[in-house]
């Protein structure tokens, strides 16, 4: 199993896939479908595309796991760059300056309590399904 809650690794399902061509079982989580479900089930107002970095759920994450990392202002901080093309190539400081692309004023902690939910449950599972291999 590899756990992974990092947007942009995107080879690490590559490594799952050719693990499985070799005949070695392995699951990787969350996928893009688990987040998705997550998102869903807290209501966020965002799609994963707008909501990239330090926005409503990684605000609301930390809003509920540890409120005193939170820097006064988050809710004044939202910044929309949904055309990122060159992201890759340019890196993040391209986009914004603060670090922030996403809507952190739309955060809470009872959000993150959802979207933790769900991710548990859809880790149980993958893990069920591990076990029957």
């Amino acid at each position: 199993m590899v756990v992974n809650a990092h947007g942009g690794n995107y080879v690490l399902s590559n490594v799952v896939q050719e693990a499985g061509a070799e005949g070695r079982t392995m699951a990787l989580f969350p996928t893009r479908e688990d987040w998705q479900q997550a998102r869903a089930a807290a209501e966020l107002a965002n799609s994963m595309h707008e909501d990239m970095h330090a926005g409503e759920i990684e605000t609301s994450i930390l809003l509920h796991a540890c409120p005193e990392v939170i820097r006064p202002g988050y809710q004044d901080a939202d910044h929309i760059a949904d055309d990122r093309r060159h992201l890759l190539t340019e890196g993040m400081r391209a986009y914004t300056d603060s670090g922030v692309i996403g809507r952190p004023s739309l955060a809470t902690a009872e959000k993150d309590k959802a979207v933790l939910d769900a991710l548990t449950s859809g880790f149980a599972d993958v893990v069920a399904l591990l076990a029957k291999s």
